[in-house]
């Protein structure tokens, strides 16, 4: 079902002339393609506001990947953006639900990452030809089966996380590719939480947002966390259902 124009408005975390950060909603890719009905960009023109274009995207997110992205209100602070993205100046943290636990409270994951090609889809594999890729992560609550992750990738790699997770021995609950059960029960809990950056001086404040979890994921952290779990996102878009034998 699509969404309407509240609804995509009501997404919208931070505002300015140069600059919107939107939680994109689970389950909505964010460019067209040949299988893709449904996607961000036809809802852009709704987020545009005063201007006569609509924002452009700076970055990208997973189809399933929810929370804060960076859109652009005019071609040059794109490629401004880009620039920043390119060089590792943007400061972003995810939050992921994995199956296991973690060895320790926190590390970091150095794995190189080559793209490969599968029937259906492109992935990655941890290859010594890959490129360079850190994730650093932080355990913030488990219940023995399943962790509450905060990951900060020190790369900007096609499926990063995921990779980094399922190769380490804990894959992100409802991982359809790189996860542990096939076909996933659940809905990928993978959060872009917070984003950061920049965009003018040094000495300028930056941009910042931070997105709540999706109701699927919400749900899980409770189940994990308790009341130290966040609230879900309240918004009208969140279709996102969970069964409560799924997990």
């Amino acid at each position: 079902m699509p969404y309407t124009a509240g609804e995509i408005r009501a997404r919208v975390l931070h505002r300015d002339a140069d600059v919107l950060i939107l939680d994109k909603p689970h389950g909505l890719s964010v460019h067209y393609g040949t299988k893709t009905v449904e996607h961000l960009e036809q809802y852009l023109p709704w987020v545009a506001f005063e201007r006569e274009e609509p924002p452009r995207l700076a970055h990208r997110l997973d189809k399933d990947t929810s929370g804060c992205l960076v859109l652009a209100r005019d071609a040059e602070v794109a490629a401004r953006l880009g620039r920043l993205f390119l060089h590792g100046h943007v400061g972003k943290t995810y939050w992921a639900v994995v199956l296991g636990r973690p060895p320790g409270e926190a590390g970091r994951i150095d794995l190189p990452l080559l793209k490969v090609q599968i029937p259906g889809c492109s992935k990655v594999v941890v290859d010594p030809d890959g490129k360079p890729a850190l994730t650093d992560w932080r355990l913030l609550a488990t219940d023995g089966r399943l962790s509450w992750l905060e990951l900060t990738p020190r790369t900007g790699r096609m499926h990063q996380l995921r990779a980094h997770c399922a190769c380490s021995g804990f894959p992100i609950l409802g991982d359809p590719i790189y996860g542990a059960e096939q076909p996933p029960p659940v809905p990928l809990h993978l959060h872009a939480r917070s984003v950061s950056f920049r965009l003018g001086a040094a000495d300028s404040p930056p941009v910042a947002a931070t997105a709540p979890p999706p109701r699927h994921m919400a749900a899980t952290l409770a189940r994990i966390a308790g009341e130290a779990a966040p609230a879900p996102g309240c918004y009208d878009g969140d279709r996102t259902a969970l069964s409560e034998t799924a997990l």
